[in-house]
């Protein structure tokens, strides 16, 4: 889970993987091999970003564990509501569900809460001291139906067709190959499984995040119409993000 206080932004940048800007004009283009994604990269871009671009959207950098703080901040529950965010994924007990991002563990515990002893929650992450952080974090609660999952930026490691529903919060704007990662993560979806993008809403200029670290409805839905998945809703109960769903 990687979030990013307002305005001014917490970004420790981990290694990125990215192609290297070709000499001559900025708007010039690489392409990865036919078969797969189109990205762009430009040498003039948003410092918050790193220069590569997917479906016309910069990608943003990446918060480091460095910035862990942010993610338990008390305030967080009257700034986001994750409570309303649960109670909007309809989850139930015996759920299996995967928080990719999950950061220090702050979804991941409340997500344990929701499907039970039954239930189980794969927590993963690309940064081992993360991951460090939430196991320590789920001991300290007693909670015991949390896994931890070291993924890599291009696949998020998940067990094929085990999980009921997969969610990021506040993280997909960063990954650096969002068309592998999603590709990587429909396999581990059950039939009817669905994957959860929340996000700042990149259509409010009020919401106090920087621009590349929100998304808009209409992009989130563009970049996945290359995938095997329908949207089934979009819900705005939160302040500052929105819920938008799909089901493979």
């Amino acid at each position: 889970m990687k979030i990013h206080p307002p305005i001014v932004g917490l970004a420790f940048v981990l290694p990125i993987l990215f192609f290297a800007a070709p000499t001559g004009s900025a708007q010039e283009k690489k392409v990865v091999p036919a078969t797969g994604p189109v990205y762009e990269t430009r040498a003039d871009h948003d410092p918050d970003g790193i220069g590569k671009f997917y479906c016309g959207r910069e990608i943003a950098q990446v918060m480091g564990h460095q910035a862990a703080d942010w993610l338990e901040r008390p305030e967080r529950e009257e700034e986001e509501r994750p409570s309303l965010a649960l109670k909007a994924l309809k989850l139930k007990s015996g759920d299996a569900v995967a928080d990719i991002g999950a950061g220090s563990g702050y979804y991941s515990r409340r997500l344990a809460h929701e499907v039970g002893t039954n239930g189980v929650v794969y927590a993963e992450d690309i940064q081992p001291e993360m991951l460090t952080l939430l196991t320590n974090q789920m001991a300290s609660a007693g909670i015991k139906n949390v896994k931890a999952v070291l993924g890599t930026i291009t696949d998020p490691k998940l067990p094929p067709a085990s999980v009921d529903l997969i969610i990021m919060v506040d993280v997909y704007h960063e990954f650096d190959h969002p068309y592998e990662m999603i590709e990587a993560m429909i396999p581990s979806l059950k039939p009817g499984g669905r994957i959860a993008f929340v996000e700042f809403r990149g259509e409010d200029p009020a919401v106090p995040i920087k621009p590349l670290h929100k998304m808009t409805e209409a992009q989130v839905r563009k970049e996945m119409t290359a995938f095997p998945l329908k949207w089934v809703e979009t819900s705005e109960v939160l302040p500052r993000q929105h819920i938008i769903i799909f089901r493979k």
